[in-house]
């Protein structure tokens, strides 16, 4: 089984620097969530000058909408939003001080520059386990945006949170580097299968 890297929240320049892709991480601490709607909101309050909801530096923003809460849980099904949807916002919030963001699928060259710039990470969560996921947030609150009901930005608590580092602090990403590897395993396999 793959070495865990068990980190906490907030995070620093020196956690993010030691992640690298590939990385399987554990994570605990607080996390917010966000999706495109309440991303477009935060754009549009820096964009007049204003403060914000939540304070950015050094946190990390789960791309979720969750299901409503089953009784004894803190959420119900949390499972990733594709992250390309929040590729317009995210550079204004990684210079604003945000380290982590956690989804699923490719980001734009815009995004992965400037969390070089700005020393962050993207996590991938699996989809399909959204439900297995759910059991890791032991706390959720409500803190912001909260007529956009799953939408909201949400405050949660998470122990051994369960993701995969796809995009490291240097730019390296796994959507890049992985696909030509199987697909030479797969050319090779084929190669190796006797004619008839």
């Amino acid at each position: 089984m793959a070495n865990i890297k068990k980190i906490t929240t907030p995070l620093n320049d020196k956690i993010v620097i030691d992640l690298k892709a590939g990385d399987t991480v554990n994570i605990t601490g607080y996390i917010y969530t966000g999706r495109d709607a309440a991303h477009k909101r935060l754009i549009e309050l820096i964009d007049k000058g204003e403060g914000l909801p939540i304070e950015l530096k050094d946190q990390i923003i789960y791309y979720v909408g969750p299901a409503p809460a089953k009784p004894g849980y803190a959420c119900g099904s949390a499972g990733p939003t594709t992250s390309y949807r929040m590729d317009p916002y995210a550079p204004v919030l990684l210079d604003r001080g945000l380290k982590g963001m956690i989804g699923k699928g490719l980001r734009s060259r815009e995004v992965i520059d400037s969390m070089k710039k700005n020393k962050a990470v993207y996590f991938a969560a699996v989809g399909g386990a959204a439900a297995l996921i759910a059991r890791s947030i032991k706390k959720s609150e409500v803190v912001a945006y909260e007529d956009l009901g799953a939408e909201a930005i949400h405050r949660y608590y998470v122990e051994d949170f369960p993701a995969i580092v796809v995009i490291d602090s240097e730019g390296n990403d796994l959507y890049k580097t992985e696909p030509p590897k199987y697909a030479k395993q797969e050319s090779d396999s084929l190669m190796s299968v006797p004619s008839k």
